[in-house]
């Protein structure tokens, strides 16, 4: 099975733990992309469900739910290529290459939403995807192709970089310490502003490696806590969001090198400033485990038994990590909401401001 193969897998996996849940997501409307601006929809969106996910044979899988809902024509390359009822599964092929797919799920009444595989299929990054396309609890859907995360970019090809150039990248949050930076400098796309938001500069929690597995958790867990709470990281936090905020910046890419911890914190506090469950929040961030599964065995398989039972809990998300992060953000801001003002440096105004930006529906 090959790498791109078992992140699709993974994508599925992914979605169908979402749809079935309570949370479920939804992909939303796109505002720009290399076929045109998007139709923008402010009539209410009746999907609670829908996804997409591309396969290795150029496939494209769209699922999705409409209760009370007919009639549900799927669009792309602006003609119909599939339909069906309420609820329903359709697996189109034969679409010309492009550097992403998008697909508009049109039904018979109420708005529509565009769609699209959430990774972005690069040579030199794993865990490159869209940061939206999930459902709020409120039923608005956070919009795609605005903000993305990702692992390290500096292994980025020239293939890659014109990808993300059509792709519209403006501007590129580094969340990596200096060290990893001088190591492995980013490869930005031509005409991409590049923003150094060092997360963990001067944090304590990285000082000396773990020596057992139970250490290996422990320094995770005190990782996440500095996450929220560290001087360093609400600087490097408030410099993403308020570029985030600016729609000029826009499409913006956040990463660190693996694109799980301090890109997983940044993620988890966007969705849920925006309305996003708790639940949609927490797979997003595990899905990392299954974009970075290849590369995380390949790691392991490097070392000696007793030496990769320590370093997985460093490679692994895991909940309690995630949990970790948000238990800080109640002990010592009482609320998400002073969190965002006091570290983030978003007022109430701010967030109106974000969702309507960032949601459809």
């Amino acid at each position: 099975m090959t790498q791109l193969t078992r992140v699709r897998a993974s994508s599925y996996a992914l979605a169908a733990a979402l749809l079935v849940g309570l949370t479920a997501p939804a992909a939303a409307a796109h505002t720009s992309s290399p076929a045109g601006p998007a139709r923008e929809s402010h009539a209410r969106i009746p999907f609670t469900r829908a996804t997409v996910t591309a396969s290795d044979d150029g496939s494209y899988t769209v699922r999705w739910n409409a209760p009370g809902v007919r009639r549900v024509a799927v669009e792309a390359g602006g003609r119909t290529v599939a339909s069906g009822g309420s609820s329903g599964q359709v697996t189109v092929r034969g679409l010309p290459a492009a550097d992403r797919q998008w697909f508009d799920l049109v039904p018979e009444r109420g708005g529509s939403l565009r769609l699209a595989d959430r990774l972005i299929d690069l040579q030199g990054a794993v865990n490159f995807r869209d940061a939206g396309g999930y459902r709020t609890t409120d039923g608005h859907w956070v919009k795609m192709g605005e903000i993305y995360r990702s692992d390290a970019l500096d292994k980025l090809t020239t293939a890659d970089l014109a990808k993300l150039r059509r792709l519209s990248i403006r501007t590129v949050y580094d969340l990596r310490m200096e060290s990893e930076r001088a190591a492995g400098p980013d490869r930005v796309p031509t005409g991409a502003t590049h923003v150094v938001a060092d997360v963990l500069a001067g944090s304590p929690a990285f000082t000396t490696m773990p020596t057992t597995p139970e250490e290996g958790v422990a320094m995770m867990v005190e990782g996440e806590k500095f996450m929220v709470g560290g001087d360093t990281a609400k600087t490097a936090y408030r410099t993403v969001f308020g570029g985030i905020a600016d729609d000029r910046s826009r499409a913006v890419v956040f990463h660190c090198t693996a694109g799980k911890d301090r890109t997983g914190w940044a993620n988890a506090a966007l969705l849920t400033a925006l309305g996003v469950p708790r639940a949609t929040v927490m797979a997003d961030y595990l899905a990392s485990n299954d974009y970075r599964a290849e590369a995380n065995a390949a790691a392991l398989a490097s070392m000696p038994a007793a030496q990769a039972a320590v370093y997985k809990p460093l490679l692994d998300v895991r909940p309690a990590y995630l949990n970790s992060g948000f238990d800080e953000v109640g002990r010592e801001f009482g609320a998400f909401s002073a969190y965002e003002k006091r570290a983030l440096g978003l007022d109430a105004k701010d967030i109106r401001d974000l969702k309507r930006d960032l949601l459809v529906g």
